[in-house]
């Protein structure tokens, strides 16, 4: 029998149980970050992508509604490659981050314009905490 409890933010327990022989339960952390329809996982040094990317319908904002893009776990900083007033399309790289010696890159999920940056290059950022603001 196999089970799967989040235990944070992006972050789950998988057990599963093993015979006897085998030495019992196993354990393992499983983290799981991305973006809408850019999804992987990471367990034991891999990582691990669906065989195809997932497709998310994408529902339509309302006129002027603020969507905030935050960090997927906690991480550094390493590049931010937009400013306030920017135009963005949907997939554009709007920040990169750092986590467990991985970058990962923050994209715009539709297209929009920069309304706020939260984050400068070299920050330390909580899982959560918002990253970029699009309207």
């Amino acid at each position: 029998m196999a089970g799967v409890t989040r235990i944070g933010a992006g972050v789950y327990l998988v057990t599963r149980d093993e015979n006897e022989e085998a030495g019992g339960d196993r354990r393992e952390i499983v983290y799981v970050a991305g973006s809408r329809g850019d999804t992987w996982a990471f367990s034991k040094g891999r990582v691990f992508r669906p065989a195809e990317p997932v497709r998310q319908a994408i529902r339509p904002r309302a006129t002027g509604a603020v969507q905030s893009l935050t960090a997927p776990m906690p991480a550094t900083i390493v590049k931010v490659l937009v400013t306030a007033g920017q135009a963005v399309k949907t997939g554009d790289t709007l920040v990169i981050v750092e986590a467990m010696k991985m970058e990962l890159p923050i994209r715009a999920p539709s297209d929009a314009v920069v309304k706020t940056v939260r984050c400068r290059e070299g920050d330390i950022v909580q899982s959560d905490q918002t990253l970029v603001e699009l309207e």
